[in-house]
């Protein structure tokens, strides 16, 4: 199947005129080429660029530089995440109800964050290796011997989703479950996905609700079941670590921070991972003289695993709201306005990365932003995600004699992620 160059992942093709460039806009993230086009301008032309939105919100600044957006994600004291980080606008009574470890910073962010961060670490990481790789080889295994199979629904999605349920310490079986709620919460602004669209009347029943989604009171419902069974007990997952610890700052998790805590791992741990994995070998279909390499050379695959997470950039934006009158890219930002880190952006700078529209396994010195940049709100899981693609990669590759696409590839229709819902491959095995 030829893939015309101007959906390929990452190309910015023709800059869209300025004009024409709306973030807001959904449908303009429905292929492969369009936000990069848009980005493309906006680095350029306007790289703090104030971004009108539908009612009932009120606009926002894209931030689209590098630097920046670095700027803008380690100083929480004037970027504040605490009035949510999200493009939606939320009352404080929202923000009391919805704020998730995202939505903190300071004191409380950190003692939050400590909970778990020793088993995001990597001495715990690093233990889980052989884990790892017995899990990728039985879901490979069972992907490969169907020869023409959907690789996200086979591999992208499987194999992350058997690590978070190992995490969890909840069983096999529920692991389509967990990613069919990650789907619908994550997928609120796609028809495919959304119980409730978050643009539609019907969402603001569900205004009190992470993302607007229904699907979120069943995850409530699923770990407030799993949280009673191991409170009191000595277990060593993630859920009986949050309901047998105390946060460094001695304020105990109430049982709305469980909630909220326990579904941002449900989610944060299957939807990133799985679509960096997507986009990854998608990017090898579309430059097979980068899968040769990889090929002659395995031990590329750790410098590959970072152009991996540079293309993919599989969180569009994080947004953060000025906390006083400040002047960032020659623009005036008022106290209250929302500023919003384009990640994916950031990640296509010219003034960083050496031509950033080609895909190299080889790139050297990789600065992307993919898992923010020296925020204190860094990914808490970049070393397991790394890990996961790392040894994913390592495993599938040599197993690969050839593999073409078969099929369209649709995308998730949102703004926040970058999604690709299926990927149809036909593989002949080495």
């Amino acid at each position: 199947m030829t893939i015309a160059p101007d959906h390929i992942a990452g190309t910015a093709a023709e800059p869209l005129p300025l004009a024409d460039v709306n973030l807001a806009d959904l449908d303009n993230f429905a292929d492969g080429s369009t936000p990069w086009r848009m980005f493309h301008t906006l680095r350029h032309e306007d790289p703090v660029h104030w971004q009108e939105e539908p009612a009932p919100n009120s606009g926002f600044w894209a931030v689209t530089r590098h630097a920046d957006i670095a700027r803008v994600d380690r100083d929480a004291e004037t970027f504040t995440s605490t009035k949510f980080t999200n493009l939606e606008e939320v009352d404080e009574d929202q923000i009391k109800k919805r704020a998730s470890i995202l939505e903190l910073d300071g004191v409380r962010h950190r003692a939050m964050r400590s909970l778990l961060q020793r088993q995001f670490g990597a001495k715990v990481i690093n233990s889980y290796a052989d884990f790892l790789r017995g899990l990728t080889t039985k879901t490979l295994d069972a992907a490969l011997a169907k020869g023409s199979f959907d690789f996200v629904k086979e591999v992208s999605a499987d194999f992350p989703i058997n690590v978070l349920a190992r995490l969890l310490d909840v069983p096999p079986e529920d692991n389509q479950q967990l990613i069919d709620w990650g789907n619908r919460i994550i997928g609120n602004t796609d028809p495919d996905y959304a119980d409730v669209l978050l643009e539609s009347e019907e969402s603001e029943k569900y205004r009190d609700l992470p993302f607007r989604s229904p699907a979120s009171l069943e995850v409530f419902e699923y770990g407030r079941e799993l949280a009673r069974r191991r409170r009191g007990g000595d277990g060593t997952d993630l859920v009986s670590r949050l309901v047998n610890q105390t946060p460094r700052d001695g304020v105990p998790l109430s049982a709305q921070d469980f909630d909220n805590y326990f579904l941002l791992l449900v989610v944060a741990g299957n939807e990133t991972t799985r679509h960096t994995i997507t986009h990854s070998m998608l990017a090898l279909l579309q430059h097979p003289e980068q899968l040769a390499r990889l090929q002659e050379d395995p031990s590329l695959v750790p410098t590959a695993v970072e152009e991996f997470l540079r293309w993919a950039s599989p969180v569009y934006h994080f947004r953060r709201t000025a906390t006083r009158d400040v002047e960032l890219g020659g623009k005036h930002i008022k106290e209250g306005d929302k500023v919003v880190m384009w990640y994916a952006s950031g990640n296509r700078d010219e003034a960083v990365f050496t031509n950033p529209y080609d895909f190299d396994v080889t790139r050297a010195d990789n600065d992307h932003v993919t898992f923010g940049k020296g925020s204190p709100h860094l990914c808490l899981g970049n070393l397991l995600a790394r890990t996961e693609i790392r040894i994913m990669f390592e495993e599938l590759i040599p197993r690969i004699s050839s593999i073409r696409l078969t099929g369209e590839v649709p995308r998730v229709r949102s703004n926040f992620v970058n999604g690709i819902k299926k990927l149809p491959v036909e593989v002949t095995v080495a």
